[in-house]
């Protein structure tokens, strides 16, 4: 527990504290639970959790990796050290969270809760504290059972012989309990952990978790109906065998979007590393690209790319002396000579990169200019990328807007009159236009963050001017120079 706040530790404790009674009742002799039902929900849930994934993860169904984590719930122990693991959980439905709403239906509340804690102690955990994360998530998953559990109880119950549509009322107080009780513990959590209001977070928390939740809740309440059925218990368990696999895709899926974030942070921080200029300047481009691709009509996959386009395109800078990158003035014309090698470093550094696609030519072609006058390979009009025009563009901009030791950052006004002022010769008229029209409707902001996959609508912001003697002002083609 070494690490975790403290305010975060008293939490878990409590957790486990009314977890604990919330299963007593299952554990007293005498009591009257469906041990039978019981160890084949709970069994079911442990094998989902932990033997069945890592089978099927190296056989090729969830790839290499084989992770696949809650996605019902964020991992909140992760965001006690800073921020969430890669691949973490994120708001959504859990990969196995369709058995525990089955137990929820079928089981006692006592005997629910109890058939949430041998997966959730077994699961693999990648991270430390292993301990504190097992133990938390096995306390949080069995009261957002028993509270599901009595959900349904209190809303009349299954019946010996549950049939739709009799049985949907039910089915919904069930996810509706389980959901708000397993997101109010995430949000309280990351209250504890990073001092955050929890009503906030709860709101934050709970849109983007109720409707994977109600889909998951309804295949719940079909294995629930064929438990009680005829077919028994072994028909209700295949249908959930569909629910798994999907889930492990799309886990997948997202830690695999999770990875590739990573990569890109870790590139983009070196190169902030090496060069203080770029540090949020990559990520201002990052966005600037994004609002010229909306505003375009691109779709969501080529936003992604876009978006990976314009964080990295200098990343060929870590192949630039770091005394030129840092140099206070203007560069020499050798200096310059050797600064403009960084498109073809950059994309030399991820050509081995397949998920970043047409971004890499993004990278190499960010600096030609449509009267062919650019570098490296003097590229003119429709010659260019796409992807290479959008970001030629955001990368003027935001360099006319932004201060360095030797020029004034520029009101946007003033920049954008800059760009249009060169359109048709150094950028494509349409980028253009696409960022003004964008601007207009967005605003613009400096302060983003590398995982900011939407524009926000935020009011337009002008940068600080520096004090003293003015220095030169910085215009679109010196934008491209760097």
């Amino acid at each position: 527990m070494r690490g975790i706040p403290g305010r975060a530790r008293a939490l878990i404790l409590c957790a486990v504290v009314c977890a604990v009674a919330s299963v007593l009742p299952a554990l007293r002799p005498g009591a009257q639970v469906p041990w039978t039902d019981l160890a084949v929900l709970a069994g079911a849930y442990a094998v989902g959790e932990l033997p069945l994934r890592r089978f099927l993860g190296p056989a090729g169904l969830m790839g290499p990796s084989g992770h696949v984590g809650h996605l019902g719930h964020v991992d909140p122990l992760g965001l006690l050290r800073g921020r969430p693991a890669e691949g973490s959980p994120s708001a959504g439905a859990g990969s196995f969270f369709p058995v525990l709403l089955a137990a929820a239906l079928v089981l006692p509340p006592p005997a629910a809760a109890l058939a949430a804690i041998p997966g959730a102690l077994a699961a693999p955990v990648d991270r430390t504290p292993v301990g504190a994360r097992r133990v938390w998530r096995a306390a949080e998953l069995a009261l957002a059972t028993w509270a599901a559990s009595w959900a349904a109880v209190l809303s009349g119950g299954l019946g010996t012989a549950p049939a739709f549509p009799r049985v949907l009322p039910v089915a919904l107080a069930s996810v509706l309990a389980f959901c708000l009780v397993l997101t109010a513990l995430d949000a309280a959590i990351l209250a504890g952990a990073e001092r955050s209001p929890p009503a906030t977070t709860w709101y934050g928390l709970l849109p983007g978790s109720l409707a994977p939740h109600l889909v998951h809740g309804l295949a719940a309440v079909m294995a629930a109906v064929l438990w009680h059925s005829a077919y028994g218990p072994v028909s209700a368990l295949f249908v959930l065998l569909p629910v798994y696999i999907s889930s492990w895709v799309f886990a997948e899926y997202h830690h695999e979007r999770g990875t590739h974030r990573a990569t890109i942070r870790a590139l983009v921080q070196a190169v902030d590393i090496k060069d203080e200029y770029t540090r949020g300047h990559s990520e201002r481009v990052g966005r600037a690209s994004v609002l010229i691709a909306c505003e375009l009509g691109m779709d969501e996959e080529r936003l992604e790319v876009i978006r990976f386009a314009g964080i990295l395109h200098d990343v060929g800078k870590l192949g630039v002396p770091t005394r030129v990158l840092r140099k206070d003035g203007p560069l020499t014309p050798d200096e310059r000579r050797v600064i403009e090698l960084h498109p073809e470093y950059g994309h030399e550094m991820v050509r081995g990169i397949g998920f970043l696609g047409d971004a890499r030519a993004a990278i190499l072609h960010h600096h030609e200019r449509i009267d062919g006058s650019g570098y490296p390979y003097g590229l003119a009009g429709d010659q260019i990328p796409e992807s290479a025009r959008v970001v030629a563009v955001a990368d003027a901009f935001d360099a006319m807007t932004s201060s360095r030791s030797y020029s004034r950052a520029r009101p946007v006004a003033e920049a954008v009159e800059e760009l249009e002022r060169c359109a048709g010769t150094h950028f494509d008229p349409r980028m253009v236009r696409a960022l003004v029209n964008a601007l207009s409707r967005h605003g613009w902001r400096t302060e983003v963050t590398a995982d900011e996959p939407h524009p926000p609508g935020a009011p337009p912001t002008r940068l600080p001017q520096p004090r003293g003697a003015a220095p030169p002002v910085r215009t679109a083609a010196d934008g491209q120079g760097t």
